[in-house]
């Protein structure tokens, strides 16, 4: 396939007019989708807006959007393969940045369907379309939880991980694999994001913050998790989307003098690339409540119980690779975070 990128490149970075974002109702395609928006792209958002948590939240997001020009919906599941082939043949997008995904670790427990379907079979759809349209860049979503049972910290992309302990871990790690063959097969650029722990305004319900700062500000109390000693690199929301809008603009390329054995999975022959994005300074769940309830100024109720089946007790990101290659990384503090988050 001949991409022809060097006509639209500068310097390796690409500026395209069109820009696909899946799960545009959801918490970081809503701000990914603000933000590309606001740097004059045409976005269309595709969501199927379905009902893992709260609705409202994600219709009151989708209308800020809207409300913007240059944006357009489109009301969609990305398992629908065909629904999907029109909109990419009628739109020809110039990137896709890829966010739709069933979410959350403890749900995947009891509805491991539900994950295959999105995080597999939807993400094929999106491949295929890629291929087949010539897309210049598809910039998707994995996760921190890919690491599963790995206890090496930090995290680093060049560690293996071949060892997931919940079955949303098993499909974003299925997901980057697929990811691979195409950008290997079809020299479709591909570029994957571990992201760890998201958090900030408009965040997602079933996450720690505002479920915590829902039940403190309701007098009920909270459950804490391995009694609150687990450690989490708390990421906030501007330092995730300024991270995928540089990385978006950075085309991986082909590296023929590539060796596995010497730079790990994180890096290809093919262009492909992945990368974490997290803040490098994980904090522990009792500190982050602490500071939650500073913020609040209420104490909270706290129910320590052991660690849940799926759960890991740390994450931490090691961020080189996203220092090296996009001059940028995480630099939010917590409690500047968590402070904007309850305003």
């Amino acid at each position: 396939m001949n991409l022809q990128l060097e006509d639209k490149t500068e310097r390796g970075r690409v500026n395209p007019e069109k820009v696909l974002v899946t799960g545009s109702a959801g918490f970081i395609g809503f701000h990914v989708a603000k933000r590309l928006l606001d740097d004059g792209k045409q976005v269309l958002g595709l969501d199927n807006m379905n009902e893992y948590y709260d609705v409202n939240l994600k219709w009151a997001r989708l209308r800020q959007l809207m409300e913007r020009p240059g944006f357009r919906f489109a009301f969609s599941d990305i398992t629908d393969r065909q629904r999907m082939e029109q909109i990419f043949r009628t739109e020809r997008f110039d990137s896709v940045i890829h966010l739709a995904a069933q979410a959350g670790v403890r749900y995947s427990l009891t509805h491991p369907h539900a994950y295959i379907q999105a995080n597999v079979a939807g993400f094929l759809n999106v491949l295929e379309n890629c291929r087949q349209t010539g897309v210049q860049h598809l910039v998707f979503a994995s996760s921190s939880s890919v690491y599963g049972a790995n206890k090496h910290l930090p995290f680093s992309v060049h560690d293996s991980v071949d060892h997931p302990v919940s079955l949303y871990a098993a499909t974003k790690k299925t997901d980057e694999l697929m990811a691979h063959v195409y950008a290997h097969l079809y020299q479709l650029p591909v570029t994957g994001l571990r992201f760890f722990t998201v958090y900030g305004p408009w965040g997602r319900p079933d996450m720690a913050l505002f479920h915590f700062t829902k039940s403190i500000l309701e007098g009920r109390p909270i459950e804490l998790y391995n009694y609150g000693k687990m450690r989490r690199d708390f990421t906030y929301i501007d330092d995730i989307v300024e991270g995928i809008v540089r990385l978006a603009g950075k085309i991986p390329p082909l590296n023929p003098q590539w060796g596995g054995e010497a730079l790990g999975p994180g890096t290809s022959s093919a262009p492909y690339r992945i990368y974490n994005i997290g803040n490098n300074h994980p904090a522990e769940l009792n500190d982050f409540i602490s500071i939650l309830e500073e913020k609040l100024g209420r104490k909270a109720k706290r129910i320590p119980l052991p660690m849940q089946p799926g759960d890991v007790p740390a994450t931490y990101a090691e961020i080189a690779d996203l220092e090296r290659d996009i001059g940028f990384k995480p630099a939010t503090p917590l409690r500047q975070g968590i402070g904007r988050f309850v305003d």
